[in-house]
């Protein structure tokens, strides 16, 4: 194993700086983890951050098999996945926005209910339907990835795109659902959802208008 990451060091410092700034430039993912965080505390924005890596690593999968090619090309499924995704951030933002519970300034955030199946189905379904995967692992396999890289080093860079944003977004997490500053998110409980809403309904225009 030494001796391949050896020979495919090149490929491994370009993949993990790559996954590295796709991890941390905003996104629908990063909306999803910090208003779940916020709003349901920590264990709630760690699992949401799972549901996104396990995500990840079902891209990973299906772009090592070919598959990715055949969803960036393939316009029925590609606009399906396209729409599929707006609706569902239009859906998100559509119950952060009319949501009408106000919380006391005594009241923390942690009774906000989340089940921990519902909190990791938001990072899932938020990182599943983003049209903009497939064609992000498509430029991943097939311009920095060689047709001579072993199946294993293809599997090794697809964890490390998947642990990237792990560590990002759990980093995220503890962060802002940290005991000193939850009573001051909690005072604008209902400006944060707003926010989230309107970006999550932004970032459903931009999918739907992605060609």
């Amino acid at each position: 194993m030494e001796s391949l990451i050896n020979t495919f060091m090149a490929e491994l410092i370009a993949v993990s700086a790559i996954a590295a700034l796709m991890a941390v430039i905003p996104g629908a993912d990063f909306v999803m983890v910090t208003r779940t965080s916020i709003r349901n505390g920590r264990w709630a924005g760690l699992y949401t951050t799972f549901g996104v890596c396990i995500s990840i690593c079902i891209h990973a999968t299906y772009s090592i098999a070919g598959l990715a090619v055949v969803i960036a090309n393939s316009v029925w499924i590609f606009s399906m996945i396209k729409y599929l995704g707006a609706a569902y951030l239009v859906y998100i933002a559509w119950q952060l926005l009319t949501t009408r519970e106000l919380l006391t300034n005594n009241q923390p955030i942690e009774n906000d209910e989340i089940s921990r199946f519902s909190a990791l189905s938001l990072g899932f379904m938020s990182n599943i339907l983003n049209p903009k995967a497939p064609i992000f692992f498509i430029s991943i396999f097939t311009q920095v990835v060689s047709l001579d890289t072993p199946l294993v080093m293809q599997i090794s860079y697809g964890l490390i795109i998947a642990m990237a944003h792990l560590i990002w977004f759990s980093s995220v997490a503890l962060l802002l659902s940290h005991p000193s500053l939850l009573p001051r998110f909690n005072k604008h409980k209902k400006k944060i959802d707003n926010v989230a809403g309107i970006i999550l309904i932004l970032f459903s225009v931009k999918l739907t208008l992605l060609s």
